[in-house]
């Protein structure tokens, strides 16, 4: 498992803006979006006790999350995605799932995953039935990414953060979700041994604040 050096920054529009021309002179967008961008749709998991919610809310170093994520509306590809976070590293697992498992998975209907030969599928299960792990809600928002070679440096801009409040039917693209942070851009950068100068100055604002913003913990507030 290899852990990545992850920073996150809540900018404004104006910053997104400037950051995105930047990026654009030095680096390369990724090849699987369309235009420089493409929408994400996840559904995020926590426990009765909304106990990612409050570990994130309180800062806990060493947390994990669970979601099932898919792009552009593509139900043929969806991802079960197992985020784990350690200080200022993290890493992701992640494993294919049907439209299908993930509408069971959504239903509670979730003995098939005891036998799978995943074990992050299998671990969900686990999770599901020990800790009553559920799904809580929806988080779409738009996404454009770009990738720089030296570093294995990644940096996406995030905005149009949108909630399904307490709806989990994810799958359901008539699903009404609402504006969860107007005017509030998310920058984060991803890097392994070393965070190259050049992307460094690209992304330097004055007054961007690190680790001050959860997409999930955004999308939960108005549900609770």
């Amino acid at each position: 498992m290899q852990y990545r050096h992850e920073l996150k920054h809540e900018i404004t529009m104006s910053d997104m803006i400037a950051i995105r021309q930047r990026m654009r002179a030095i680096a390369k967008p990724d090849a699987h979006a369309t235009d420089g961008r493409y929408q994400i749709r996840s559904l995020y998991f926590d426990t009765p006790e909304d106990k990612a919610l409050l570990e994130k809310q309180m800062g806990v170093s060493r947390r994990q999350k669970f979601r099932i994520r898919y792009y552009n509306g593509d139900k043929s590809f969806i991802n079960l995605e197992k985020k784990i976070k350690v200080g200022g590293l993290g890493t992701k697992l992640s494993a294919r799932i049907t439209a299908d498992e993930a509408e069971c998975i959504v239903r509670g209907d979730t003995e098939w995953m005891r036998a799978s030969e995943n074990e992050l599928i299998r671990e969900l299960y686990t999770k599901m039935t020990v800790e009553r792990l559920r799904p809580k809600t929806i988080v779409d928002y738009t996404r454009e990414p770009f990738i720089y070679g030296p570093g294995n440096v990644r940096v996406t801009l995030d905005y149009d953060i949108r909630t399904g409040l307490d709806k989990t039917d994810f799958l359901n693209a008539d699903c009404v979700t609402v504006a969860a942070a107007p005017g509030k851009c998310i920058l984060e950068v991803k890097w392994d041994d070393y965070l190259p100068g050049i992307i460094r100055d690209a992304v330097r604002l004055k007054s961007a604040r690190t680790e001050a913003f959860s997409k999930y913990e955004t999308c939960r507030i108005p549900a609770i």
